[in-house]
């Protein structure tokens, strides 16, 4: 089994936690959108929920302060990680600190 994947088949988010993740970011990035709006698999990034790179960094910070989950600027799995809520939710619930 691999751990240090960005998502893992092992690990699949939960609708709770997408939807609690969904929170953080519209939360975070003052978004006027409703959190369940978000479609999981919706690019964060470009098109999609139309993040750009400083978003993403202010997702990170959320997500590392909420989960205490170390996320680097310089990580190679950045782009599959921040890819969509799914992938993002996916992340947290394989690396989350318990």
């Amino acid at each position: 089994m691999t751990t240090n994947n960005a998502t893992t088949n092992n690990a699949s988010a939960d609708p709770t936690l997408m939807l609690e993740v969904a929170k953080l970011i519209v939360h975070a990035l003052n978004l006027d959108t409703d959190p369940a709006s978000i479609t999981p698999d919706e690019p964060l990034y470009g098109d999609g929920l139309g993040l750009d790179s400083i978003d993403i960094l202010e997702v990170a910070l959320v997500v590392s302060k909420n989960y205490g989950i170390q996320l680097r600027a310089d990580h190679e799995d950045n782009e599959k990680i921040f890819a969509s809520l799914r992938s993002l939710s996916d992340y947290i619930a394989a690396n989350k600190a318990a």
